[in-house]
């Protein structure tokens, strides 16, 4: 591939991102402009601004690569992802509109009335964050090397550059302008080149410079997935999903609960034809690019294939377009991430101002840089199938259980928390140093029993502590539970 393509196709995303950032600006004047855009979005835009900023490293390269390696058992993971808005739809996207809050430490702060619940929730939230973002910048590094020659280094750093720019100028409102734009930009990068791949096909066309297989054997392939792994992956993605701070505060710039629930409706819809397109690439990489399964690079599939298969100006254009789209991915997942960190961090420790908010965006952004700089890339998907599995160990249970359940106490939640971020935790740790050939599958995916067990030790702790459930409980729940009532005041 001509790297002056690459290094091309990333400034037009870049320039375009930062454009749309600034007409953002214009129009974000207010502390709940910066927060949750004064939740005046309507559904279709916050549907794709969700779908901008969910879909991110390991959706877009990731998911092919992982089904270039191991087949039919990665499709759990468009399965998982998708399957947990339908969860959000049932069990909390209409509740936590109406709960009024600007954050998820907002919300169990309120229904538990406990500042140290609050302080725990913003700590992991903080921890969930920081997590989410190293594998999209780790992404970026692989998509600038492999695409156009320059260091690493570069990609991670120019991503949180732009992000920088766009969430310290415009807060929630100009994000969710940049990510709407992302969502479409990622699907038409997709698609285009597939649907322009099996025209080639079709017509016989074929004039890549690797010959098309005769056997789709994989010899580097990934062993196949036993019950235990696939049950601990779904469990990980249906429930994670429910704990993702930056999906989560995408809800509260909706203007009530019914739109809430509009918008996950049609986000179901956006990312079920989303996942269409990475499973295309990954059996179309089985055919006829299984080499770069031998050589490491499988994570790579997507940026590769068009101009493998397909020479000439053609192919490079059409790497462009998808080199554009993977810069989307990175830039609208780690914005989100961003903007949800910044309103924890801002509130619990410069006072909610708007320049709080903007110093803490730059903390949210430089700290995972570091992390990206010192730590080695694992597999897109797979790693972030880990943060889903933290996640839904430590929000998820307090999140379900503060909505749907009067009994739960601060003291039940704490314990749930720190017991769920514990053992995941330390699963993760243990993985990272045995490595992935030696470590057994319980601790390569431990959701299984970490999300369990948190939900046990909750329940458990508060039916031990009943006296501490709060007085405010009845009117909290009333709230969450009565369509389009208000709940809080905006600030």
């Amino acid at each position: 591939m001509n790297p002056v393509v690459g290094v091309a196709a990333f400034a037009a995303v870049s320039l375009a991102t930062a454009v749309i950032g600034f007409y953002g600006l214009r129009v974000s004047r207010t502390t709940g402009d910066f927060y949750v855009a004064s939740r005046t979005v309507k559904p279709w835009w916050n549907a794709s601004a969700i779908g901008g900023e969910y879909l991110s490293a390991a959706s877009f390269l990731g998911v092919a690569g992982l089904i270039l390696l191991s087949g039919t058992d990665a499709l759990w993971y468009p399965v998982g992802y998708t399957a947990g808005f339908l969860m959000l739809l049932l069990f909390v996207a209409a509740p936590l509109r109406r709960s009024g809050a600007y954050t998820i430490p907002d919300f169990t702060e309120a229904r538990l009335d406990s500042r140290a619940v609050r302080r725990v929730t913003s700590l992991v939230v903080v921890l969930v964050g920081w997590l989410y973002i190293v594998p999209q910048l780790h992404g970026a590094a692989l998509a600038i090397r492999i695409t156009t020659g320059l260091p690493a280094w570069v990609g991670p750093v120019a991503v949180v550059g732009v992000v920088c720019i766009t969430v310290v100028a415009g807060g929630m409102r100009s994000i969710t302008f940049v990510q709407a734009f992302q969502y479409w930009l990622k699907l038409t990068a997709l698609a285009m080149p597939i649907v322009f791949l099996l025209f080639v096909l079709g017509g016989g066309e074929y004039a890549a410079s690797e010959s098309p297989p005769t056997s789709t054997a994989n010899p580097t392939a990934l062993a196949p997935a036993g019950p235990y792994q696939i049950i601990s992956l779904l469990v990980a993605l249906l429930f994670g999903t429910l704990g993702l701070p930056h999906v989560l505060v995408r809800f509260y710039t909706n203007p009530d609960g019914q739109s809430a629930r509009r918008t996950t409706l049609i986000v179901l819809g956006l990312l079920s034809v989303f996942y269409l397109f990475p499973t295309a690439y990954g059996m179309l990489g089985r055919m006829f690019a299984p080499a770069l399964a031998q050589s490491g690079q499988a994570d790579a599939l997507v940026l590769l294939l068009p101009g493998r298969m397909i020479g000439g100006m053609a192919g490079d254009l059409l790497t462009a377009l998808v080199v554009a789209g993977a810069f989307a991915a990175f830039l609208s997942t780690t914005s989100g991430l961003v903007v949800s960190l910044a309103g924890v961090i801002s509130q619990d420790v410069f006072g909610g101002s708007v320049g709080g908010f903007r110093l803490a965006a730059l903390i949210s952004a430089i700290v995972p840089l570091g992390i990206a700089s010192m730590t080695e890339s694992l597999a897109l998907a797979g790693s972030v199938g880990l943060v889903f599995a933290f996640t839904a160990s430590t929000i998820c249970p307090v999140l379900l259980l503060g909505i749907w359940w009067r009994g739960l106490t601060d003291a039940g939640a704490i314990a749930g928390m720190a017991t769920g971020g514990v053992l995941c935790g330390s699963a993760m740790v243990a993985g990272s140093v045995l490595g992935a050939a030696q470590t057994p599958s319980w601790l390569a995916q431990p959701a299984a029993w970490t999300v369990p067990t948190a939900f046990a030790v909750t329940v458990l702790i508060s039916r031990a502590t009943r006296g501490r459930v709060p007085r405010t409980m009845t009117r909290i729940m009333t709230r969450l539970h009565t369509p389009e009532r208000p709940l809080a005041t905006e600030r």
